[in-house]
Protein backbone atom coordinates (compact mmCIF):
# COMPACT_ATOMS: atom_id res chain seq x y z
CA UNK A 1 0.00 0.00 0.00
CA UNK A 2 1.20 3.48 -0.86
CA UNK A 3 1.00 5.87 2.05
CA UNK A 4 0.90 9.64 2.25
CA UNK A 5 4.41 9.47 3.64
CA UNK A 6 5.55 7.63 0.51
CA UNK A 7 3.94 10.34 -1.61
CA UNK A 8 5.70 13.05 0.36
CA UNK A 9 9.08 11.41 -0.18
CA UNK A 10 8.46 11.34 -3.95
CA UNK A 11 8.42 15.14 -3.93
CA UNK A 12 12.23 15.05 -3.93
CA UNK A 13 12.14 14.09 -7.63
CA UNK A 14 13.81 16.52 -10.06
CA UNK A 15 11.56 19.41 -10.99
CA UNK A 16 9.49 19.16 -7.82
CA UNK A 17 11.58 20.79 -5.07
CA UNK A 18 10.35 19.89 -1.61
CA UNK A 19 9.05 22.38 0.89
CA UNK A 20 11.36 23.26 3.75
CA UNK A 21 8.52 24.56 5.88
CA UNK A 22 7.19 21.34 7.36
CA UNK A 23 5.90 17.83 6.62
CA UNK A 24 3.39 17.40 3.84
CA UNK A 25 -0.06 16.03 4.65
CA UNK A 26 -1.09 14.62 1.29
CA UNK A 27 -4.35 12.69 0.91
CA UNK A 28 -4.25 9.02 -0.21
CA UNK A 29 -3.43 8.37 -3.90
CA UNK A 30 -7.07 7.68 -4.77
CA UNK A 31 -8.02 11.12 -3.43
CA UNK A 32 -5.17 12.73 -5.36
CA UNK A 33 -6.54 11.20 -8.55
CA UNK A 34 -9.99 12.57 -7.77
CA UNK A 35 -8.43 15.95 -7.01
CA UNK A 36 -6.67 16.04 -10.39
CA UNK A 37 -9.85 15.00 -12.19
CA UNK A 38 -11.93 17.63 -10.39
CA UNK A 39 -9.44 20.44 -11.05
CA UNK A 40 -9.27 19.78 -14.78
CA UNK A 41 -12.95 18.93 -15.12
CA UNK A 42 -13.73 22.54 -14.22
CA UNK A 43 -10.83 24.09 -16.13
CA UNK A 44 -8.54 23.09 -18.97
CA UNK A 45 -9.80 19.51 -19.27
CA UNK A 46 -13.28 20.81 -20.03
CA UNK A 47 -11.72 23.31 -22.44
CA UNK A 48 -9.99 20.42 -24.20
CA UNK A 49 -13.27 18.55 -24.67
CA UNK A 50 -15.02 21.66 -25.99
CA UNK A 51 -12.11 22.39 -28.31
CA UNK A 52 -12.32 18.85 -29.73
CA UNK A 53 -16.03 19.26 -30.36
CA UNK A 54 -15.39 22.61 -32.04
CA UNK A 55 -12.84 20.99 -34.34
CA UNK A 56 -15.24 18.16 -35.19
CA UNK A 57 -17.87 20.76 -36.01
CA UNK A 58 -15.42 22.61 -38.25
CA UNK A 59 -14.50 19.37 -40.06
CA UNK A 60 -18.17 18.47 -40.56
CA UNK A 61 -18.88 21.79 -42.23
CA UNK A 62 -18.54 22.04 -45.99
CA UNK A 63 -15.82 24.66 -45.75
CA UNK A 64 -12.07 23.93 -45.57
CA UNK A 65 -10.43 24.74 -42.25
CA UNK A 66 -8.39 27.58 -43.74
CA UNK A 67 -11.58 29.41 -44.73
CA UNK A 68 -12.96 29.31 -41.17
CA UNK A 69 -11.97 31.61 -38.32
CA UNK A 70 -11.05 31.04 -34.67
CA UNK A 71 -11.41 34.27 -32.71
CA UNK A 72 -9.45 34.40 -29.44
CA UNK A 73 -10.48 37.75 -27.92
CA UNK A 74 -13.57 39.53 -29.13
CA UNK A 75 -15.98 42.28 -28.13
CA UNK A 76 -18.44 41.32 -25.39
CA UNK A 77 -20.67 44.39 -25.51
CA UNK A 78 -21.42 47.22 -27.91
CA UNK A 79 -21.13 49.67 -24.99
CA UNK A 80 -17.43 50.49 -24.57
CA UNK A 81 -17.23 50.92 -20.79
CA UNK A 82 -19.39 47.83 -20.19
CA UNK A 83 -17.28 45.83 -22.63
CA UNK A 84 -14.23 46.73 -20.51
CA UNK A 85 -16.02 45.56 -17.36
CA UNK A 86 -16.97 42.27 -18.99
CA UNK A 87 -13.43 41.73 -20.29
CA UNK A 88 -11.90 42.26 -16.84
CA UNK A 89 -14.48 40.08 -15.10
CA UNK A 90 -13.96 37.33 -17.66
CA UNK A 91 -10.18 37.36 -17.12
CA UNK A 92 -10.58 37.30 -13.33
CA UNK A 93 -13.11 34.46 -13.40
CA UNK A 94 -10.89 32.41 -15.70
CA UNK A 95 -8.11 32.55 -13.08
CA UNK A 96 -10.28 30.84 -10.47
CA UNK A 97 -8.66 27.40 -11.14
CA UNK A 98 -5.28 28.92 -10.21
CA UNK A 99 -6.70 29.96 -6.84
CA UNK A 100 -8.16 26.47 -6.45
CA UNK A 101 -4.89 24.61 -7.03
CA UNK A 102 -2.93 26.97 -4.79
CA UNK A 103 -5.51 26.33 -2.06
CA UNK A 104 -5.30 22.55 -2.56
CA UNK A 105 -1.53 22.70 -2.37
CA UNK A 106 -1.62 24.90 0.73
CA UNK A 107 -4.02 22.46 2.39
CA UNK A 108 -1.42 19.74 1.82
CA UNK A 109 1.33 21.90 3.29
CA UNK A 110 2.83 22.91 -0.06
CA UNK A 111 3.78 26.52 -0.65
CA UNK A 112 3.90 28.02 -4.16
CA UNK A 113 7.69 27.99 -3.93
CA UNK A 114 7.73 24.18 -4.21
CA UNK A 115 6.86 24.58 -7.90
CA UNK A 116 9.13 27.59 -8.29
CA UNK A 117 6.32 30.13 -8.15
CA UNK A 118 8.04 32.96 -6.31
CA UNK A 119 10.33 35.97 -6.77
CA UNK A 120 13.51 34.39 -5.43
CA UNK A 121 15.30 34.49 -8.82
CA UNK A 122 13.84 37.49 -10.69
CA UNK A 123 16.80 38.18 -12.98
CA UNK A 124 17.39 34.56 -13.98
CA UNK A 125 13.67 33.88 -14.44
CA UNK A 126 13.28 36.95 -16.65
CA UNK A 127 16.28 36.08 -18.83
CA UNK A 128 15.14 32.51 -19.27
CA UNK A 129 11.61 33.63 -20.04
CA UNK A 130 12.69 36.13 -22.69
CA UNK A 131 15.00 33.68 -24.48
CA UNK A 132 12.39 30.91 -24.37
CA UNK A 133 9.68 33.24 -25.66
CA UNK A 134 11.84 34.31 -28.60
CA UNK A 135 12.60 30.71 -29.61
CA UNK A 136 9.15 29.20 -29.05
CA UNK A 137 7.30 32.25 -30.35
CA UNK A 138 9.24 32.39 -33.59
CA UNK A 139 8.91 28.66 -34.23
CA UNK A 140 5.22 28.75 -33.35
CA UNK A 141 4.48 31.53 -35.82
CA UNK A 142 6.24 29.64 -38.59
CA UNK A 143 4.34 26.44 -37.76
CA UNK A 144 1.01 28.27 -37.77
CA UNK A 145 1.62 29.90 -41.16
CA UNK A 146 2.71 26.54 -42.62
CA UNK A 147 -0.30 24.71 -41.15
CA UNK A 148 -2.65 27.39 -42.47
CA UNK A 149 -1.17 27.19 -45.97
CA UNK A 150 -1.55 23.40 -45.88
CA UNK A 151 -5.21 23.67 -44.83
CA UNK A 152 -4.60 22.12 -41.39
CA UNK A 153 -5.42 25.22 -39.37
CA UNK A 154 -8.25 27.68 -39.10
CA UNK A 155 -7.56 31.34 -39.69
CA UNK A 156 -6.68 32.36 -36.14
CA UNK A 157 -7.78 35.90 -35.32
CA UNK A 158 -6.05 36.78 -32.02
CA UNK A 159 -8.26 39.79 -31.28
CA UNK A 160 -11.02 41.97 -32.68
CA UNK A 161 -11.37 44.60 -29.99
CA UNK A 162 -12.26 48.17 -30.93
CA UNK A 163 -9.47 50.76 -31.08
CA UNK A 164 -10.15 52.23 -27.64
CA UNK A 165 -7.79 53.23 -24.82
CA UNK A 166 -8.18 49.99 -22.90
CA UNK A 167 -7.52 47.69 -25.86
CA UNK A 168 -3.81 47.09 -25.26
CA UNK A 169 -4.10 46.77 -21.43
CA UNK A 170 -6.82 44.13 -21.84
CA UNK A 171 -4.72 42.25 -24.40
CA UNK A 172 -1.74 42.27 -22.02
CA UNK A 173 -3.90 41.09 -19.12
CA UNK A 174 -5.28 38.32 -21.30
CA UNK A 175 -1.72 37.25 -22.14
CA UNK A 176 -0.80 37.19 -18.44
CA UNK A 177 -3.94 35.17 -17.72
CA UNK A 178 -2.91 32.54 -20.28
CA UNK A 179 0.58 32.27 -18.84
CA UNK A 180 -0.57 31.96 -15.25
CA UNK A 181 -3.43 29.54 -15.87
CA UNK A 182 -1.71 27.14 -18.21
CA UNK A 183 1.74 26.97 -16.63
CA UNK A 184 0.59 26.75 -13.01
CA UNK A 185 -2.03 24.08 -13.77
CA UNK A 186 -0.43 22.03 -16.55
CA UNK A 187 3.21 22.26 -15.50
CA UNK A 188 3.53 23.15 -11.83
CA UNK A 189 0.43 21.49 -10.37
CA UNK A 190 -0.13 18.52 -12.69
CA UNK A 191 3.48 17.37 -12.95
CA UNK A 192 3.90 17.63 -9.19
CA UNK A 193 0.76 15.61 -8.51
CA UNK A 194 1.72 12.95 -11.06
CA UNK A 195 5.14 12.70 -9.39
CA UNK A 196 3.39 12.13 -6.08
CA UNK A 197 1.38 9.34 -7.71
CA UNK A 198 4.59 7.64 -8.84
CA UNK A 199 4.40 8.41 -12.57
CA UNK A 200 7.64 8.37 -14.54
CA UNK A 201 8.82 11.84 -15.62
CA UNK A 202 8.42 11.25 -19.36
CA UNK A 203 4.95 9.74 -19.00
CA UNK A 204 3.84 12.75 -16.96
CA UNK A 205 5.35 15.21 -19.45
CA UNK A 206 3.65 13.42 -22.35
CA UNK A 207 0.22 13.53 -20.69
CA UNK A 208 0.65 17.22 -19.80
CA UNK A 209 1.73 17.99 -23.37
CA UNK A 210 -1.27 16.22 -24.90
CA UNK A 211 -3.55 18.07 -22.49
CA UNK A 212 -1.98 21.38 -23.53
CA UNK A 213 -2.50 20.55 -27.17
CA UNK A 214 -6.09 19.40 -26.63
CA UNK A 215 -7.53 22.72 -25.53
CA UNK A 216 -6.06 24.35 -28.65
CA UNK A 217 -7.77 21.91 -31.03
CA UNK A 218 -10.45 24.46 -31.91
CA UNK A 219 -7.70 26.28 -33.84
CA UNK A 220 -6.86 23.22 -35.95
CA UNK A 221 -4.36 20.37 -36.11
CA UNK A 222 -1.36 22.67 -36.36
CA UNK A 223 -2.22 24.35 -33.06
CA UNK A 224 -2.52 20.96 -31.37
CA UNK A 225 0.87 19.80 -32.63
CA UNK A 226 2.60 23.10 -31.90
CA UNK A 227 1.25 23.44 -28.37
CA UNK A 228 1.93 19.78 -27.57
CA UNK A 229 5.55 20.27 -28.66
CA UNK A 230 5.71 23.41 -26.53
CA UNK A 231 4.37 21.33 -23.64
CA UNK A 232 7.18 18.81 -24.00
CA UNK A 233 9.82 21.56 -24.06
CA UNK A 234 8.30 23.35 -21.07
CA UNK A 235 8.00 20.06 -19.17
CA UNK A 236 11.65 19.18 -19.75
CA UNK A 237 12.79 22.67 -18.73
CA UNK A 238 10.65 22.56 -15.61
CA UNK A 239 12.30 19.26 -14.67
CA UNK A 240 15.70 20.86 -15.13
CA UNK A 241 15.01 24.22 -13.50
CA UNK A 242 12.40 23.25 -10.91
CA UNK A 243 10.71 26.59 -11.56
CA UNK A 244 7.43 27.49 -13.21
CA UNK A 245 7.98 31.28 -13.07
CA UNK A 246 10.21 31.56 -16.20
CA UNK A 247 7.64 29.48 -18.10
CA UNK A 248 4.89 31.87 -17.05
CA UNK A 249 7.01 34.79 -18.24
CA UNK A 250 7.74 33.10 -21.57
CA UNK A 251 4.09 32.18 -22.19
CA UNK A 252 2.91 35.67 -21.26
CA UNK A 253 5.43 37.28 -23.63
CA UNK A 254 4.49 34.95 -26.49
CA UNK A 255 0.79 35.74 -26.15
CA UNK A 256 1.41 39.45 -25.57
CA UNK A 257 3.41 39.70 -28.81
CA UNK A 258 0.74 37.66 -30.60
CA UNK A 259 -2.17 39.83 -29.42
CA UNK A 260 -0.52 43.23 -29.67
CA UNK A 261 1.39 42.32 -32.83
CA UNK A 262 -1.81 41.27 -34.56
CA UNK A 263 -3.51 44.50 -33.49
CA UNK A 264 -0.66 46.44 -35.07
CA UNK A 265 -0.06 44.36 -38.22
CA UNK A 266 -3.46 42.95 -39.24
CA UNK A 267 -4.30 43.82 -42.85
CA UNK A 268 -0.95 45.58 -43.19
CA UNK A 269 1.38 42.67 -44.08
CA UNK A 270 0.87 40.08 -46.80
CA UNK A 271 2.29 37.06 -44.95
CA UNK A 272 -0.21 37.25 -42.08
CA UNK A 273 -3.41 35.28 -42.88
Amino acid sequence: MVTAGDDARRCDAPGTPESQHGTLSLPPPSYLRWEIFAVFAVSLGASGLNALLDLIGALLSRQPLSSQQALLIGTLSSVSWFDLVLQLVSIAEALAPVVLVLYLMARSGERPSVIGLDLSQPGRDLRRGIVLAAIIGGAGLGLYVAAFRLGMSLNIVPESLPAVWWRIPVLLLSAAHDGLLEEILVIGYLLRRLDQLGWTPWKAIAVAAVLRGSYHLYQGFGAFAGNAAMGVIFGVLYRRWGRVTPLIIAHTLIDAVTFVGYAALAHKVSWLP
